[in-house]
């Protein structure tokens, strides 16, 4: 089954209002920077995101953020978005923050089947508790905090109940790809990718080379197509977008 989409725009066409959106990167690594520019430009809103974080001001989903498409962000930090920050603190967006490992795992249960599992991670906290504010009012007080969650002892550790993620949509950004929807990803840029797309019921990839089927080594795929249902070939101008979220440089002496 040839995947391939013939551009962004028409691969995107039909997310609609208050869709959610799993997204794979992290920071600015790895993120699917032309889908979500392009999202952006269809002028889709009330979007439900779920990604590791919402990329940085004027980057990734922080284009998003700032043209005020979003209405709940589902991540494991903040990071440097500070747009993200005001938004979330002037009750003007609904954020859930999990942590890390427990955002991956309820992302890899949704592709899977599992409709949740128990994880020591957040046991004696607001994460099992309740009380984590997820929407603030105006007046900086909560207008909508995390609820209780349910907790069950094995082996004489207590555990919490986590919910699996699945989402109405992905989208992903991948080294190669062929027709099929086989992906393979760069080194760190896998990150959260494979696991926001198996997390989406449709999943959009934009690739920077696009094969054709039986080129790829089935040993070499990190994903295989049957999690993807759109491929878009980048343009090489879009394929060499990728910012450093903060530059770091050495000094060389002598």
């Amino acid at each position: 089954m040839d995947k391939v989409i013939p551009s962004a725009t028409q691969a995107v066409a039909d997310i609609p209002d208050g869709a959610s959106l799993a997204v794979g990167g992290f920071g600015l690594c790895g993120i699917p920077q032309t889908l979500i520019r392009t999202v952006h430009d269809t002028g889709t809103s009330g979007l439900r995101l779920v990604s590791n974080n919402c990329g940085t001001d004027g980057r990734g989903l922080g284009i998003l953020l700032e043209a005020r498409r979003a209405a709940r962000v589902t991540a494991s930090y903040v990071g440097e978005n500070k747009e993200f920050a005001r938004q979330y603190l002037a009750g003007e967006l609904e954020v859930e923050l999990i942590p890390q490992g427990t955002l991956a795992e309820r992302l890899r249960a949704g592709g899977a089947g599992i409709p949740a599992f128990y994880t020591p991670a957040g046991v004696g906290t607001q994460i099992a508790e309740g009380g984590l504010p997820w929407r603030y009012a105006a007046d900086g007080t909560v207008a909508l905090a995390s609820p209780p969650r349910e907790t069950r002892t094995f082996a004489g550790r207590e555990y919490v109940l986590e919910h699996a993620i699945t989402c109405d949509f992905a989208l992903v950004h991948a080294a190669r790809g062929d027709r099929h929807g086989n992906l393979v990803f760069h080194r760190s840029a896998a990150n959260f990718n494979p696991l926001a797309a198996a997390a989406g019921r449709i999943t959009i990839a934009e690739v920077e080379e696009l094969v054709e089927p039986g080129v790829l080594d089935p040993g070499q795929v990190h994903l295989p197509g049957i999690y993807v249902q759109r491929v878009v070939e980048l343009t090489p101008e879009q394929a060499a977008d990728k910012p450093i979220e903060r530059l770091t440089l050495e000094r060389t002496i002598g």
